[in-house]
């Protein structure tokens, strides 16, 4: 039983968007070496030519959209595994030397089922994983509990969460950046003035204080909570309580000087030096960054980098 880990959105939403039209799913069931997308991606492909998606990052996208084609015109489903190209060959390949195992199935009864984009939707704004598992040898998927635990068990996760606290410049950058790879984004700062839709368009926006947000967002394991407000009073109650949850990332903007200074101060109001540690401040991946849209960018990098702590 293999597990994916991409990132559905995309799919998810063009599947919802085509509705009714004849489709193809391809769909990453194994990797090896270094493979440039993870086990679960998938690849959507319209009867029109059109597509959503990759399997490999354009190095077989070409021979999975033919396979993708001859699957629509009633062809069975195919199994194909993508190797090291033959340059000289002009031989279909990942020039990245991994390999790849790709299902191509038919968004149909026989195949992938319409339906379960709709029940991964569903589960997913519940907040909930769904699974669905495939058998190889037939092409034909269902969800894990009305079918035998045998196959491709791809589990669709509820999106990543990140909570911002500190209406400032820099969160909207990164509020960006986190929208742009699938994250559900909520930005919190109990000060009006700062926290306004004209400056954070399409972001949801809590004005609750900062503990309390946290309380109510209700961190998990696909969860980050990172402050950027550079005031005391909004960051630490924050972080206090994003440290008595299990967030996957807990950040805090500031130089390293400030930084111990906040420690100090949530060592005094009772937060554990083993709780303190998992802060990461200054916030971010290292890269120089001066702008906020490069500061942006160094927290999204380090928020990234935690999610996929543990993955391949």
């Amino acid at each position: 039983m293999t597990m994916g880990s991409a990132n559905h959105d995309r799919i998810l939403a063009a599947a919802i968007d085509w509705a009714g039209a004849p489709m193809a799913i391809a769909t990453v069931v194994e990797t090896w070496k270094s493979a440039p997308c993870p086990v679960g991606t998938h690849m959507l492909v319209h009867a029109d030519g059109r597509f959503v998606g990759s399997v490999s990052g354009g190095c077989v996208e070409g021979d999975v959209l033919e396979r993708a084609h001859m699957v629509l015109a009633g062809a069975p489903p195919v199994l194909r595994r993508y190797g090291v190209a033959d340059d000289a060959a002009w031989d279909v390949g990942l020039p990245c030397g991994g390999d790849i195992q790709v299902l191509v199935q038919p968004v149909s009864a026989d195949g992938f089922p319409a339906h379960l984009f709709a029940d991964i939707m569903k589960a997913r704004s519940a907040g909930a994983a769904l699974s669905v598992v495939t058998d190889l040898e037939s092409g034909r998927s269902a969800l894990l509990d009305d079918a035998a635990s045998a196959g491709f068990v791809n589990i669709y996760h509820p999106p990543r969460r990140l909570l911002i606290v500190g209406a400032v410049e820099i969160a909207s950058a990164l509020a960006a950046i986190a929208v742009s790879q699938g994250v559900d984004v909520t930005l919190c700062d109990p000060r009006g003035r700062f926290l306004t839709a004209e400056r954070f368009p399409g972001i949801r926006l809590d004005d609750r204080w900062p503990d309390d947000a946290v309380k109510a967002f209700a961190p998990d394991s696909r969860s980050a909570i990172v402050t950027l407000s550079h005031d005391p009073k909004i960051d630490d109650p924050a972080l206090a309580a994003a440290l008595a949850s299990p967030a996957a990332y807990v950040a805090a903007l500031g130089s390293v000087r400030s930084h111990q200074a906040r420690l100090a101060r949530l060592s005094a109001a009772g937060v554990s030096s083993e709780q303190c540690a998992r802060i990461e401040g200054p916030a971010g991946v290292a890269i120089n960054a001066i702008s906020a849209p490069e500061i942006a960018l160094s927290i999204a990098g380090g928020m990234i980098r935690a999610f996929n702590q543990g993955l391949r």
